[in-house]
């Protein structure tokens, strides 16, 4: 990756407060961009900022609830209110837990999605005028479990599904734009929020090893870089793609 590939951009790093979020905001901001932060964890959020700030970094940190569209909406807006452009969104930020399928509530299945599907559309809406403007990028976070049915996690696993599909969809509405809307599908990631599940009783161990990379689990430092390609100029022949970086999960 090139130094300051990024100089004078603005980028939107969700998810921002731990995790794949943390990382990928630290990699933007290796390669120069200013950076804006979301997340609900408004102290992590915070030790976030003051971490790159420290480093002599650009940022600014608002503290948003993914599940809440207008919170959502609201991020664009943010934005240039703090540094007047937007050139990449990175949707980082995810929900995930394991249930029984006969278990889920209408409560916990709306969580899921709104996180992983509706927030992360609300959010491109809402800056996509700014990134039709600087002929921008948008890079969304899905999994490998959008690629296969996974036991213990059909709200999860479709949430994904239709991410991958909205990004296509909106790569597709958007294709006689400058905006490039790509996504990239990890599996395991050694973050906090996969280090301790709460697994439900009388789960078949089984069924859950099927999902198990036989090459370990991601860093999340393992994945910026490819989050970074597809954000800037090395990934400017890439458009409506999701790229799987599942260590093998998918392959067979």
């Amino acid at each position: 990756m090139a130094e300051q590939e990024f100089g004078g951009k603005i980028v939107i790093v969700t998810g921002a407060a731990s995790g794949l979020g943390r990382a990928t905001a630290r990699a933007f901001a290796a390669a120069g961009a200013m950076l804006v932060l979301a997340d609900r964890d408004a102290s992590g959020l915070d030790a976030t900022r003051a971490e790159l700030e420290a480093a002599g970094n650009t940022v600014t940190a608002v503290p948003t609830d993914i599940s809440d569209a207008g919170a959502c909406l609201a991020l664009g807006p943010a934005a240039i209110a703090a540094f007047g452009r937007i050139d990449v969104v990175c949707n980082v930020a995810g929900a995930f837990r394991f249930d029984h399928a006969s278990q889920i509530t209408p409560d916990v299945w709306d969580m899921i999605h709104s996180v992983n599907v509706r927030g992360p559309f609300f959010i491109i809406q809402g800056a996509m005028p700014h990134l039709l403007e600087s002929a921008g990028t948008v890079v969304n976070v899905a999994s490998a479990s959008a690629f296969l049915g996974h036991a213990y996690l059909t709200h999860y696993a479709s949430s994904k599904a239709a991410l991958v599909n909205m990004t296509k969809s909106l790569a597709m509405e958007y294709m006689q734009s400058p905006v490039r809307i790509n996504a990239i599908a990890p599996g395991g990631i050694n973050t906090a929020m996969t280090a301790t599940p709460s697994i439900p009783d009388g789960i078949d161990f089984q069924l859950l090893a099927r999902y198990s990379p036989l090459r370990g689990s991601s860093e999340p430092e393992d994945l910026t870089d490819l989050i970074l390609m597809l954000a800037g100029p090395r990934g400017k022949s890439i458009h409506g793609a999701c790229i799987n970086a599942d260590r093998g999960i998918t392959a067979g």
